[in-house]
């Protein structure tokens, strides 16, 4: 089903400034706050990207919803980001309050654990006069956009307050950067079960849809990132960083993702939708599970041993293939008994 990225809708039930502005919405059409959140409706209805969707409410004007996808080449690819937005009473005159869902997870610096977002233009953290809200200029469009490529971005760990003026003076950096990936990406996997469990409303067909799409890449992209054969973020990228020895990975980062995994894999395989779909899944899930079992804190790390990471890893695609019905013609594969 066709998810439309701009839509009214009336269940606003679940909407976290639900109680703001007294309850009430800003119905007067002929009002200088009606007519400026109606132009805000336009420009995201005409200017949207394909990875952001909006939802906005007939009943409260003043409330909106949006979801960010994560972007390739970031720690946060294939995740989801929701937002709850409230428009205030001398908008624009102020910018908008967000909420962010966070589960309780802390993944990026500037998207905290209770749910603040911490930027510029919202004037929740302080910024050059040039990046702050501007009555007669800034728009939620240029907020959301403003989320998707300077807060959920390749390297986050350079958002901590201070770390772009004392970068250059740290030994360890980028070192510092991969494990602040590490954590962010386990912290995803982390928000993406959590909307697999309690997807917010009026999204529930998107979040169910979205992830029996990229079910199979995320798993794959998993076992890549724990076996250190691609850095954080770049799974299925052209651009990746290469490296004849793999990439390091942290223990803790192995020990997160091997508690974590097995609940958040049976979770998207229940997601499966059609009997085809599920069978696939779970013929996946399966040798993930194996894999898994076989893939101890000392095998897994491409700096002890990465012949042995790349083996078990190939064994593994070798069976997933085989189980699908991947047949060698030459130098093409052909896919035969798929429906």
């Amino acid at each position: 089903m066709e998810f439309e990225q701009f839509d009214v809708v009336v269940d606003d039930t679940d909407h976290h400034f639900r109680d703001s502005n007294g309850g009430k919405g800003f119905n007067d059409s002929r009002s200088a706050l009606y007519k400026t959140i109606m132009k805000e409706w336009k420009i995201l209805q005409n200017n949207l990207p394909e990875s952001i969707y909006v939802r906005v409410y007939e009943r409260r004007i003043d409330l909106m919803r949006a979801v960010i996808v994560g972007a390739a080449g970031t720690p946060y690819h294939d995740g989801l980001f929701f937002f709850d937005i409230v428009f205030p009473s001398d908008y624009p005159n102020h910018p908008p309050k967000l909420y962010y869902y966070s589960f309780g997870y802390r993944l990026n610096p500037n998207l905290y654990s209770n749910g603040t977002v911490c930027l510029s233009l919202l004037n929740t953290w302080i910024g050059r006069k040039a990046e702050r809200w501007n009555p007669c200029k800034s728009s939620i469009l240029q907020v959301l956009l403003s989320i998707q490529a300077l807060v959920l971005n390749e390297k986050p760990f350079f958002n901590e307050p201070g770390m772009e003026g004392l970068s250059i003076l740290m030994i360890n950096v980028e070192k510092k950067s991969c494990e602040y990936n590490e954590s962010a990406y386990f912290r995803t996997c982390k928000t993406s079960y959590q909307l697999l469990r309690r997807p917010p409303r009026n999204f529930e067909g998107f979040v169910s849809s979205y992830f029996r799409e990229r079910a199979d890449r995320i798993i794959k992209a998993a076992i890549e990132y724990m076996s250190g054969r691609v850095r954080i973020g770049y799974y299925s990228c052209e651009s990746a960083p290469t490296s004849s020895s793999g990439v390091h990975v942290s223990r803790d980062f192995k020990r997160w993702m091997k508690e974590f995994s097995p609940d958040f894999v049976q979770a998207l395989r229940r997601n499966g939708g059609s009997a085809s779909n599920r069978a696939g899944l779970t013929i996946i899930a399966d040798h993930f599970y194996v894999w898994l079992d076989n893939a101890d804190e000392d095998r897994v790390d491409p700096e002890e041993s990465p012949s042995k990471v790349g083996g078990l890893f190939k064994t593994m695609m070798d069976k997933i293939k085989k189980s699908f019905g991947f047949k060698k013609t030459g130098k093409k594969n052909e896919v035969k008994g798929m429906v």
